[in-house]
């Protein structure tokens, strides 16, 4: 291995392990927000459907001045406040919640998502679920783990004999939501939806689902379950294959027993 790679390596790892230290971090002061409530103050972006907390807000400015501190050259990308362009070739993309509706309605389905980025790859992922204590975490070519101990996808799931993990938004026609949930059932799978597409990633990781599908995800939202999903034996839909970053596009990914009839389903009602 060159010297290049190892330092590549190294400067992986050193932030893979900062991103874990964070997410915790940044998940205690959102947990202790959720267990008092009273104390939120919540905004609309686009719509009822769509909203921010001072939980949202409070805990990516603590990812972001904890990042800059260590890395202040990497580049930054978070849900709430934008893109910070950076000058090291690395780049955070981040969620500090994902899945705020559960969060705001006290529903324990939500997560703190962190990706990093090496020029146009994604290098390592760390999801936190803080209401069940649980960190997943990989790094390329280095495996997946919650918690320390490795995870793999179901080797044995499919469509009919797993839960497909479902995500939906108003950014796409309603029909193409339906159309797959009637062509699901139709078919004898079924489906859940928890509210939190970076924590139903992580649960695709982690073997608990068989796959996870929504028509339009932002960057922030899925970049981390991605490196998760591929370090633990999955598939995915390559999301080079977006017009921009920025822009967001479809997620498909799984275990190896669902790409065939999963893409299928999906093709069949695309918008």
């Amino acid at each position: 291995m060159s010297d290049t790679i190892e330092h590549s390596d190294t400067a992986v790892a050193t932030r893979q392990m900062l991103a874990e230290a964070i997410a915790r971090e940044g998940g205690r002061i959102a947990l202790g927000y959720f267990r008092d409530r009273s104390r939120l103050t919540i905004d609309q972006k686009t719509s009822g459907q769509d909203v921010v907390s001072i939980a949202d807000k409070e805990v990516e400015t603590l990812l972001r001045e904890r990042i800059a501190e260590r890395f202040p050259d990497d580049g930054l990308l978070g849900e709430e406040y934008g893109l910070q362009e950076g000058t090291s070739g690395f780049r955070w993309v981040m969620d500090p919640i994902d899945g705020t509706s559960p969060f705001v309605f006290g529903i324990p389905a939500w997560c703190v998502s962190i990706a990093i980025m090496q020029g146009e790859a994604i290098v390592a992922g760390v999801i936190f679920a803080p209401t069940t204590d649980e960190l997943y975490s990989a790094r390329r070519g280095g495996g997946a783990t919650m918690n320390g101990q490795p995870i793999r996808v179901s080797s044995e799931a499919t469509l009919q004999s797993g839960v497909l993990g479902l995500g939906a938004n108003h950014r796409i026609p309603s029909r193409v939501v339906s159309g797959v949930v009637r062509q699901l059932l139709d078919e004898g799978g079924m489906f859940i939806r928890n509210g939190s597409g970076a924590l139903m990633m992580a649960y695709v990781a982690a073997g608990r689902l068989a796959a996870y599908w929504e028509p339009h995800m932002n960057a922030w939202d899925c970049y981390a379950g991605y490196v998760l999903i591929e370090e633990a034996g999955g598939w995915i839909i390559d999301p080079s294959n977006w017009s921009s970053m920025n822009a967001g596009g479809p997620v498909v990914v799984g275990s190896p027993g669902t790409r065939a009839d999963l893409l299928r389903i999906v093709e069949a009602n695309a918008a």
